[in-house]
């Protein structure tokens, strides 16, 4: 942690790598924690005291008694998703009002960008990219397109705004034959959610982000999906519509470049993928069914199963590049305790000739080249220290920090906050 630096804490791989729990175990160290970009397609899950919790919009600090978290003009945010979210950490005895700051220049998310999103998947077909449905697409659209509504509008002849903006996606809705929905019940919650979100500290985030910089406060950026799903560094278009990448802090709070610390990776020790899209290690036969029971590999939001495979090194280093990582953090460790054999995807094979960097486009003509390396075979979710970790699991690490060039300090081997251990 450095004095006047923000650290960020991304994905490296596509998404679902574990960043809830992440944050939540190392927020005792800041007293910031602000999420920059992404909306309620992305949940993090986390076990705190026995319950289990899926934030959605809401940074992972909110646990944490004193901290500040801030939702950063990056992301879109839904105003019924967000107040159901919030009611729900109410119930459970979290005080949101007092530690939670939210963006003026965040977008919203209208009821009939869910529509949109509906009608632009159905029209492409077989080409689906295998979007959630929570309308993200369409409002990071109008947000580049000079035409989104945003959090500060609340204020500021509100209705007029929200019926201009309304009557422009029926337009669209109507020119794409896609006229069969009701929003009407949606559309009354929403607004009981925009009336919700009043009651919140709605402020200028860059001036308080920074001003907190300048006041000495530590702070931790949350990023949401993971580094494959960038807009423009993914695998493009099965991908999500910001940038998702350490360069997505600077924009989605307003902070400038040199005032990032810390770039911590996280990434999980094998590979998994959501919805449609390109996935070199993916695995369809019992192993990859293995690996998705053991890990209860089932999206936080839509309880879609996971697409799972073996590590793949050569995305895990192209991620590591274009985010600056300096420290990795692996997850899910104990989903691999019980395999004879575990194996790492080192280069590709791609068109017969082999390469050991991420290409342009991975949809066709790709063979994942893999290392073998023996398992553990032991059951580490009762560890408590690194001494305790057996020597093939030790193994792997090591040839992990050889492969990707950057050390891992931190390593989970269970879903409680409890089962992290920090390496010396």
């Amino acid at each position: 942690m450095n004095k006047g630096k923000v650290d960020v804490l991304l994905g490296l791989q596509w998404g679902d790598e574990g960043k809830g729990k992440v944050v939540d175990v190392l927020t005792p160290k800041y007293d910031v924690v602000a999420r920059f970009q992404g909306g309620p397609n992305a949940g993090h899950t986390l076990e705190f005291e026995g319950e289990k919790y899926v934030l959605r919009s809401i940074p992972s600090g909110i646990f944490q008694g004193g901290k500040v978290n801030i939702i950063g003009n990056g992301v879109v945010l839904a105003p019924d998703l967000f107040m159901q979210e919030a009611k729900d950490l109410e119930k459970s005895g979290h005080d949101l009002r007092s530690r939670l700051q939210i963006s003026k220049k965040a977008h919203l998310i209208m009821p009939t960008h869910r529509v949109l999103d509906a009608a632009y998947e159905a029209a492409k077909g077989k080409s689906k990219v295998g979007t959630t449905g929570k309308g993200i697409g369409p409002t990071y659209t109008d947000k580049i397109s000079r035409n989104g509504l945003r959090v500060g509008d609340i204020f500021d002849h509100f209705i007029e705004k929200y019926n201009a903006h309304k009557q422009r996606h029926l337009s669209i809705l109507k020119s794409l034959n896609f006229v069969d929905f009701d929003i009407e019940e949606v559309e009354k919650t929403w607004m009981e959610g925009i009336e919700y979100m009043k009651q919140f500290q709605i402020v200028d985030s860059e001036y308080e982000i920074n001003k907190l910089l300048k006041d000495g406060k530590s702070i931790l950026c949350e990023g949401a999906q993971g580094t494959m799903l960038d807009i423009d560094f993914g695998s493009y278009p099965f991908v999500t519509s910001s940038n998702t990448i350490c360069s997505g802090a600077c924009s989605g709070l307003g902070i400038g470049p040199n005032k990032i610390g810390e770039v911590f990776g996280i990434m999980k020790a094998y590979c998994t993928r959501v919805g449609a899209g390109p996935f070199p290690t993916e695995l369809f036969d019992e192993t990859g069914k293995k690996i998705r029971d053991l890990g209860h590999e089932y999206g936080a939001v839509t309880g879609r199963e996971r697409r799972c495979g073996w590590i793949d090194l050569v995305a895990l280093r192209y991620a590591i590049d274009v985010n600056g990582v300096t420290q990795l953090i692996m997850m899910k460790s104990d989903v691999l305790d019980s395999f004879d054999t575990i194996k790492a995807c080192v280069a590709y094979k791609q068109n017969g000739v082999e390469i050991d960097h991420f290409p342009y486009s991975i949809e066709e003509g790709i063979e994942p080249i893999y290392q073998e390396l023996p398992g553990w075979k032991t059951d580490m979710t009762h560890f408590t220290k690194e001494e305790d970790f057996p020597k093939e699991f030790n193994d792997y690490i090591a040839f992990l920090e050889d492969q990707l060039q950057t050390p891992i300090r931190i390593i989970s081997i269970g879903p409680d906050r409890d089962q992290t251990i920090v390496r010396k």
